[in-house]
């Protein structure tokens, strides 16, 4: 099973996305945005950007642990992993966002409330 991005609307209804591996665990959320299509902007921004290891930030938490943020190659964030317990299991979670990121369907979450 190939990962996917979802679509969805938070209560503020701005728009998010998050990458699912193919396992269903999110390995990547996005920023909020104001509509819908730029959303799906962004998919195609970490499409386009997920296989380039130099886009990868990886960094810690205040608390120490590890995550990532994937960029654009303007600089601005395109996604945040979720906290990881090691660097080793960081560093496999950025794997998991080049390896299902080009390939990923996209589910949107918010046409069904239409």
């Amino acid at each position: 099973m190939s990962g996917k991005f979802v679509i969805d609307k938070a209560r503020n209804g701005q728009f998010y996305f998050n990458l699912r591996a193919g396992n269903g665990e999110p390995i990547l959320k996005s920023e909020m945005y104001v509509t819908r299509a730029s959303a799906e902007h962004g998919i195609a921004s970490v499409k386009t950007n997920a296989l380039l290891d130099e886009r990868y930030e990886r960094k810690t938490d205040k608390s120490g642990a590890p995550y990532f943020n994937l960029k654009a190659g303007n600089h601005e964030i395109i996604g945040v992993s979720e906290s990881y317990s090691s660097t080793s299991a960081r560093d496999a979670g950025i794997e998991s966002v080049k390896k299902n990121a080009a390939d990923a369907v996209t589910q949107d979450n918010t046409k069904v409330h239409e």
